[in-house]
């Protein structure tokens, strides 16, 4: 039977796709285990259809006999011929023939013949038989197995089994389950990451930044402004130099070089796939790293290839010699031939034997080829990959190093080419990634669907709100009556020169989107910026650019500015800062952060929203002298704070959703001759003391959402008090002194408890604000019309059985300003209603 090429060739047949994984001694190991192969079948071809012995008797045997004599020879001739002449010419049995004797014997044998003929002989022994030619065939066959050695019949068996082996042992890493799904997966990733547009496209920037940085090194000019970061931490991977600037370290990224438009342009469909390469890099990278299988299969396939060819190798060396071409036979079968040693040739011998030399020096090619992939594997770490060599070539300078199954999967992929791994290298650098989301974003947000956009926001100013892009669209720099722009998670925002055509930019948001500037881009802001609103996770976040610009009116910091991280703002220096009049902080304090008394000059306003987080040490708002308003939110405070008291420019103080329970203090307020709104809201205050009354300048009084019983006269004797909120408390009465106060102007004294309304209090006749909702009143005053200039009058909530006609006195008041039950509200005159109702009727006619 023989084996067709092609039917051969399938046994060695893997994957094309994996040849990117078999480096030159495994293919070199597949070609010599494929030469063996076809040894083998040969070998056992030529066994099948030729392999066999052929043995004749040894004549020495019969003479050197016990008893017999030197003629005893031609005597058994003799009798043979005598028999064959007595028989009338039949041929005995015997094997001995006289065609194939002497002449000289032959002569003998008819002397002797004819001499028996005339003396009377006793007849010859032995076995008659006419099987002469069967019994070669016989002996034949049991010399084959009796005398030839049995790796004469058995060496192509064994090199077609040891040649099967080391080819499984190849590739059986290409097999296995567990190793071959991840290289699979890893062939398939590799194989687009290397034809993908996006590749060449990357590396085609590359080389254009490396031969524009190459010019520039000769020329010693820059053709293209250079780009720098102003950012806190350099984050940034592909930094090469860093240069002083205002005070500041401004990390200098790679010129930035006008690139072919050919180059710029890259299909949507390949951005999506590139897109989808990247998350795959990334998954596949996850899920590789974390074993060493792969590595470990490979090492012990090459362990059991090389003890398997040192096998081979020692016990084949000894049964070499033994293939020979002449054998003796001894065979118990005298009995049946009469004779007992035969002499045997092994038709097969001499090819068995170039066969085998061949074979020998095929595995010790092979072997060498093994011990050397085992020197390859243990000579250097394989379980780990740097791509130093790619990123010293390329921009993509933060191209991670990789580890264990990843790592040796590249190595692996070098030995083929090592362009593989570069431009593999690509979709492993984030900065290739933000390149290719910029395009995109970039071919998405189009100016016509930015200005789309646009919206106009409660101060009348053009605002633009963008919300989790992968960047900031170029586009956006073109719209340059933008009044105020609002990034919110943005992980990658740049502003470039371009920047500088919005003139009229003057409020910027940033929430958790950590901004980068380039120099000329930021000499604009630092000159037009006026509001900017910074949303961080922790302090260090904060880019360092924002502590440089010097026309900031106002500077709104929300994130972890904890005691650990003081610190680290506290060598942020804010004295640049020169004109900023208005500080807010929404983060988690236990004292004032150091240098924000570099701006104690010129601030006028500062901010503090504490999160629930205890403020304790708050001497540093003395020198604060110009402060006008202060706000101190959720900071644990139990009593007001007496540096507040320094603080004699003071306007407006806000101590809303503190601990503070009692305000004896409020008395030094005196001293504060321009206080002019207190909001103590959102507290547990029990009692307000008498000393209120000396706070002459107050004009707005917040107390809500606290635990009052009762108002002290003194309270009415404010002259100034035009807002006067007391709602959500558990006040019962309200005081007839409230009439005294003639410029009262809001009133708010809502979800208490309060049964009755004292009529001084329609003496207020500047009111214009009263809320009165959710309370006992069970009836209203007819007095109520006399509040002409009321526009908004809450009663929901109440027991009332009907509204006072008079409430048509109230000219002002509309239904939208009337917060009532629709009931009570149907129950009104139609004169009424229709008096109150005509701004509907005004606003349907327009």
């Amino acid at each position: 039977m023989m084996f067709t090429l092609t039917e051969v060739a399938s046994l060695n047949d893997i994957q094309p796709t994996y040849r990117i994984l078999k480096p030159w001694w495994d293919v070199f190991m597949d070609y010599l285990g494929l030469v063996m192969l076809m040894l083998a079948i040969f070998a056992m071809t030529m066994q099948i259809t030729k392999d066999q012995v052929a043995c004749l008797p040894c004549l020495e045997d019969q003479r050197n006999a016990p008893g017999a004599s030197p003629n005893s020879f031609l005597q058994q001739a003799t009798q043979a011929a005598a028999s064959s002449a007595a028989t009338g010419g039949v041929t005995s049995t015997t094997p001995l023939m006289t065609k194939d004797l002497p002449d000289e014997v032959v002569h003998e044998i008819h002397a002797s013949t004819m001499a028996e003929k005339t003396i009377n002989q006793p007849q010859p022994t032995g076995v008659k038989t006419n099987l002469d030619y069967q019994q070669y065939i016989f002996i034949n066959q049991i010399c084959y197995h009796v005398a030839l050695p049995w790796y004469s019949k058995y060496f192509p068996y064994l090199t077609l089994i040891h040649t099967l082996v080391l080819m499984v042992s190849s590739n059986f890493w290409f097999k296995y389950p567990k190793t071959s799904s991840k290289i699979e997966h890893f062939v398939s990733i590799l194989g687009r990451c290397f034809e993908s547009p996006w590749t060449t496209k990357a590396l085609s920037e590359t080389a254009c930044e490396d031969s524009e940085e190459n010019k520039q090194r000769l020329t010693g000019t820059s053709s293209a402004p250079k780009q720098v970061s102003l950012e806190g931490k350099d984050e940034s991977s592909n930094v090469n130099s860093s240069t002083p600037m205002l005070g500041v370290k401004f990390s200098a990224d790679k010129p930035i070089t006008e690139v072919p438009s050919s180059m710029t342009i890259l299909d949507k469909k390949d951005g999506e796939q590139a897109k989808a390469l990247f998350e795959k890099v990334r998954k596949f990278r996850a899920h590789v790293e974390d074993s060493d299988f792969i590595y470990k299969l490979y090492v012990a396939q090459t362990i059991v290839k090389t003890v398997k060819f040192i096998l081979i190798l020692s016990y084949t060396s000894t049964f070499l010699a033994k293939i020979n071409f002449k054998h003796e036979c001894k065979p118990d079968i005298k009995q049946l031939t009469g004779y007992q040693t035969f002499f045997c040739t092994h038709n097969m011998a001499f090819m068995l034997n170039k066969l085998l030399i061949s074979y020998m020096a095929l595995i010790l090619i092979y072997g060498m080829a093994c011990l050397y992939s085992l020197f390859w594997v243990f000579r250097r770490p394989l379980k780990e990959y740097s791509f130093e060599k790619v990123r010293e070539e390329s921009s993509f300078s933060d191209i991670p190093d990789v580890k264990n199954d990843f790592a040796f999967l590249l190595h692996m992929v070098d030995q083929y080419d090592q362009l593989y791994s570069k431009r593999f290298g690509v979709f492993l650098s984030e900065v290739s990634e933000n390149k290719l989301r910029e395009i995109s974003l970039n071919h998405e947000w189009t100016f016509e669907k930015l200005r789309q956009l646009v919206t106009r926001n409660a101060q009348d100013q053009q605002e633009l709100h963008l919300f989790m892009l992968s960047g900031l669209p170029n586009a956006v720099f073109d719209l340059t009556d933008l009044e105020v722009l609002k990034l919110e998670l943005i992980p990658e925002v740049r502003f470039s020169a371009k920047v500088s055509q919005m003139t009229s930019l003057q409020e910027l948001h940033l929430c958790h989107s950590p901004a980068k500037v380039e120099q000329t881009g930021f000499a604009f802001l630092r000159d037009h910026l006026r509001c900017l609103h910074v949303k961080f996770t922790d302090v260090a976040e904060i880019p360092t650019w924002v502590y440089l610009l010097r026309s900031l009116r106002e500077l709104n910091l929300i994130g972890n500015l904890s005691s650990e991280n003081n610190k680290m703002i506290g060598l942020e220096s804010m004295r640049d800062l020169r004109h900023l009049k208005t500080l807010s902080l929404k983060s988690n304090l236990t004292k004032m952060p150091t240098n924000i008394t570099e701006l104690s000059p010129h601030l006028i306003k500062l901010v503090v929203h504490n999160d629930g987080t205890k403020l304790l040490v708050l001497n540093s708002l003395k020198k604060m002298i110009n402060l006008i308003e202060l706000e101190l939110h959720s900071c644990e405070l139990e009593r007001i704070p007496h540096a507040i008291f320094s603080l004699t420019n003071l306007q407006e103080l806000d101590l809303k959703s503190n601990n503070i329970r009692t305000i004896e203090e409020i008395i030094s307020f005196q001293h504060l001759k321009r206080l002019t709104c207190l909001k103590l809201w959102h507290n547990k205050i029990i009692t307000i003391p008498s000393s209120i009354g000396q706070v002459k300048s107050l004009e707005a009084l917040h107390l809500s959402h606290n635990k009052l019983e009762s108002l002290p006269p003194a309270l009415f004797t404010l002259p100034k008090l035009r807002h006067l909120d007391v709602g959500h408390n558990s006040i019962t009465v309200l005081p007839p002194d409230v009439g005294l106060l003639h410029n009262l102007q809001y009133l708010a004294i809502n979800s208490n408890k309060v049964e009755g309304l004292p009529k001084p209090l329609f003496r207020c006749t500047k009111l214009k604000v009263l809320c009165l909702g959710n309370n006992a009143l069970t009836s209203l005053p007819e007095a109520l019309g006399q509040l002409v200039q009321l526009t908004q009058l809450e009663l929901k909530g109440n027991c009332l059985d009907r509204l006072p006609v008079q409430l048509g006195s109230c000219r002002l008041l509309r239904k939208s300003g009337l917060v009532v039950e629709d009931h009570l509200f149907d129950a009104l005159p139609v004169e009424v209603k229709e008096s109150i109702s005509q701004e509907s009727t005004f606003t349907s006619g327009l």
